[in-house]
Formats: structure tokens, C-alpha cells, sequence
């Protein structure tokens, strides 16, 4: 387990080093450099997982198999590029003075925070310190939505923290449901009651009553983070008014940790009832938050907040797939939640480049992208065709994969989905074609604009709907078997 405390360890420290550096330019090299040494650390520890097998740490806090391993690879290597897009992204933020050395520290210190809070909630094996993990995420993220410090991102971190306060407060009565199913049946091991191994192995024992409330309460509580509807709103605010670089962590990370702790809680379900319940409520809460999102494509000004609603669309998508289970379902869906966070993070840093070379957010002010700055407009043209689902880019393959495990289960609502992905398609092209082609207006100037991120994210894409490379594909096999059952601890 050497890797997983380097892993937990050099995030930790960067908090308290970036806080403490007076330079935030050197902060920005630095941030790389930590964000660098924890891919680096997530690739080791994927490694030995892979190799190895499950791997459970003494005292039993921490606990690694191929599901979560898995995302905390993904959650570092998005952190890496990210982090590179942030360091010049920022630094003309200070520039334009929208944020002074002071506040950048605080934004190097909390994107540390940020990615440590994500991958605790990813190893921890306790359902307690999950909890805690994703209440630590909600209170970073808060201090990154309010960077700026205008009326405008103040009231979304409000928005954010009543919401999703509301929210992680039902999940915490969920978790405390889990422990009193689980104390109860387990006698002289009460004492791990929370831990996951030792609830997934005496699932069956659990009272079947208990533990279907406590769903109840963990699905509205982690689906609030996911961006399921009704509890949603807080999404599109917090992309629109905080700084970009958090937007492209937020879609590409946040939102895949809520949906995985709602995954496992599901497992612990379908061990005790043994019906499709927990499966059903996740279908309807995703098909509807899916539906609603394509819809609300087309009423959007604020180019954040429309891929912000796009956002929602796809963790409706990938919500509903983990709901409808069996094989196909979860490899599509485990597929998705990796196309989708490398493409949403890539779609970002463009929007962000956008934004600062038109000096505003407006749709209807961001025009001729590809004559102004060729690379910001093939980017952003790219990212919209791939998150669209235009083949032959991954997420046409994950969706592909979806519907077709729709079609074999539930065929009657292979219609929905199908119109749903038509609006989203329209809806996204309706607004990206005039900002990439349009004619711009007078004043635009150039920006430096990091495309590196963009164009990695997006060749892997590329690579993963023209061929699943043989690693990544018993990867995926092993967090299959496990989350469908029929591979054991």
C-alpha cells in the first residue's frame, strides 16, 4: 500500500505548501509538479491493484479493487492536465486583476484540497470517512466557486453549499442508517460496521427494510453531487461564476465521485433485497434528470452553464445504465464516466480560452472563433462533436453501448433516450456552430491559449471509440464483475 499513502500524502502536503507560498507563480509550476507526482503515484498503485488484485490496508481504512483504482487514475490524470491548463489560464486572470496573489493562494491550496478530498472518498473503505471526503470536497469547492469575489460567484457558492449541504445532510442520515442494519446482524465485528468489505460480504443479513430507507437517503443525498433533478441547480451557477480550470474538475471528477459511492452503496442494496430496487430508482432519477437537461440545452446564454447542462444530461445517462446493471449496462456506463470526464474537462479549458479572448461568457458575443484563434475554435468544435456522441470518438461508443443494453431490458425506453440524444445534439450545435464560424466582432484579441490538455483528453477519446487498448478493457471487465456480482471480494 506504499503507493495509496503517497498517493493521500502529496496532495495533503500541497495544501499546506501552496497556502503558505507567497509566489503564485511558482505556486502554478508547483501545482503541476504535485499534481504530476500523484498521477504518478495512482499509475503505481493501478499497477500493483491490477496485478495483485484487491488490496486492503492494515487497520482496514483503506481498500483498493479494479472499480475504484480505476477512477483514481482517471481523478489524477485530469487533476495533471488540468493543473497545466491552470498555471497561464490563472496567471491573465491576475493579469486582468480579477484575482490578486492573496486569493491565489488560496485557489493553489483548495485545488489540492480538492483533488485530496476526492481520492480519500475513492480508497477510503469506511462509509463514514466517505462521507466526510465528500463534505470536504463540497467545503473546497465552495472557496473555489467564490474566487472572484462579485455578488454573482458569492451567491453561487451559497446556492452550492445550502444545496449540496442539504443534500450531504441526508446522505450522513443514510450512512448512519447503514451502521444500525449493520450492528445489529454483525455481532463481534459491530465494530466495523461501516466498513464496506465487511458490509458487502454480510449483505445478505442486513435487514432488507433498513437498508432500502437508507438508499432512499444516500440516493437523494450523493445524487444532489451527482446533479441528479430536482436537486440540480446548484450546477450550472457554480460552473458559470467560478474560475474555469474548477469547472473542468468539478464536471470531469466531482460528479463521477458522488455517482461511485452511489454505485457502492447500490451493491450493499441488491446483496440484502435481491431485487431490483435501488436499480429502478436510479433509472427513474437518471432518465429524468437526462430528459430535463436536454431540454434546458436550448435556454441557455452563458456558454458555462450550457455545458454545465450538458453535464447533467450525461450523469443522467450514466446514472441510468448503473440503474438498469447486468454486464452491458456497466461497461457501458464505466466506459462513459471515462469519456465523459476526459471530454468535459477538454470542452472546458477551450470555453475558458473562449471567454478570455471575447472578454465575456455571452453565447451571442462569442462569434469566429476559428478566425480569431484557430486552435481555440478547432478545440471547442472538436470537444462539441465528441461530448455530442458523433462517432467515431469514445462517448458514441459508451452511448451506443447504453442503448443497446436498453433495447435488451427496457426496449420501450430506448425512444426516450434516442429523442433525448437528438435535442442534446441540436441543442449544442444550435449555439457552438455560430461561435466557431460566425463572423467576430471588432476588438477580439488573442490569448495564450494551452491546447496540450485539449488535445491529449481528445485523442484518448479518439482512441477509445476506435479500440479499447487490452489493459484498460480487463480493467474495465474486473469493475464490471464486480459491481454486477458475479465477481466475489
Amino acid at each position: 500500500m506504499i503507493p495509496l499513502y503517497f498517493l493521500l500524502w502529496l496532495p495533503l502536503a500541497g495544501v499546506l505548501l501552496l497556502a503558505l507560498l507567497p509566489s503564485y507563480r511558482l505556486a502554478g509550476h508547483l501545482n503541476i509538479a504535485i499534481s504530476a507526482a500523484t498521477f504518478a503515484a495512482s499509475v503505481w498503485l493501478a499497477w500493483d491493484v491490477l496485478h495483485t488484485g484487491p488490496e486492503l490496508s492494515r487497520g482496514n481504512l483503506f481498500y483498493i479493487d479494479a472499480f475504484n483504482v480505476y477512477l483514481v487514475a482517471l481523478t489524477a490524470f485530469v487533476g495533471l492536465t488540468t493543473a497545466i491548463f491552470s498555471r497561464p489560464y490563472m496567471q491573465h486572470e491576475v493579469e486582468r486583476g480579477r484575482v490578486g496573489p492573496r486569493r491565489m493562494r488560496l485557489y493553489h491550496s483548495m485545488y489540492q484540497g480538492f483533488l485530496f478530498a476526492m481520492l480519500l472518498a475513492l480508497t477510503t473503505n469506511n462509509m463514514g470517512v466517505l462521507w466526510v471526503a465528500m463534505e470536504a470536497a463540497t467545503l473546497t469547492t465552495v472557496l473555489l466557486v467564490s474566487l472572484y469575489r462579485t455578488p454573482e460567484s458569492v451567491e453561487a457558492a451559497w446556492k452550492y453549499f445550502i444545496l449540496c449541504g442539504v443534500g450531504i445532510a441526508q446522505a450522513l442520515f443514510g450512512t448512519v442508517l447503514l451502521y444500525f442494519a449493520a450492528e445489529r446482524r454483525l455481532g463481534p465485528d459491530r465494530g466495523r460496521a461501516l466498513l464496506w468489505n465487511v458490509l458487502h460480504n454480510h449483505a445478505a443479513q442486513l435487514d432488507p427494510a433498513v437498508l432500502t430507507i437508507a438508499f432512499v437517503f444516500l440516493l437523494v443525498g450523493y445524487g444532489t453531487k451527482v446533479g441528479l433533478v430536482p436537486l440540480h441547480n446548484w450546477l450550472p451557477d457554480a460552473h458559470s461564476e467560478g474560475p474555469t480550470p474548477m469547472s473542468a474538475v468539478l464536471s470531469g471528477l466531482l460528479l463521477n465521485v458522488a455517482l461511485y459511492a452511489l454505485v457502492r452503496v447500490k451493491m450493499l442494496v441488491d446483496g440484502s433485497l435481491h431485487t431490483a430496487l435501488a436499480g429502478h430508482l436510479m433509472m427513474g432519477f437518471g432518465l429524468l434528470s437526462f430528459l430535463v437537461a436536454v431540454l434546458f440545452l436550448h435556454r441557455q446564454h452563458d456558454i458555462k452553464r450550457m455545458f454545465s447542462y450538458s453535464s447533467i444530461e450525461h450523469m443522467g445517462l450514466m446514472t441510468f445504465a448503473f440503474g438498469i446493471g447486468g454486464a452491458l449496462a456497466t461497461f457501458a456506463a464505466l466506459l462513459h464516466m471515462t469519456v465523459h470526464s476526459l471530454t468535459k474537462s477538454s470542452i472546458f479549458v477551450t470555453v475558458g480560452h473562449a471567454a478570455q479572448l471575447t472578454g465575456t461568457q455571452r453565447i451571442e458575443h462569442i462569434r469566429g472563433l476559428i478566425r480569431t484563434q484557430p486552435t481555440v475554435g478547432w478545440g471547442l468544435l472538436a470537444g462539441t462533436l465528441a461530448i455530442a456522441g458523433f462517432p467515431p470518438f469514445g462517448v458514441f461508443m459508451s452511448e451506443f453501448l447504453v442503448l443497446n443494453a436498453t433495447m435488451k431490458s427496457w426496449p420501450w425506453l430506448t425512444l426516450p433516450l434516442l429523442l433525448g440524444l437528438a435535442v442534446a445534439f441540436a441543442g449544442l450545435f444550435r449555439y457552438v456552430q455560430p461561435m466557431v464560424y460566425g463572423i467576430p466582432p471588432p476588438g477580439q484579441v488573442r490569448v495564450r491559449a494551452n491546447m496540450l490538455p485539449v488535445a491529449i483528453h481528445l485523442a484518448l477519446v479518439l482512441w477509445l471509440g476506435l479500440s479499447i487498448p487490452l489493459f484498460l478493457a480487463h480493467w474495465f471487465e474486473q469493475a464490471t464483475q464486480l459491481i454486477s456480482g458475479s465477481l466475489p471480494l
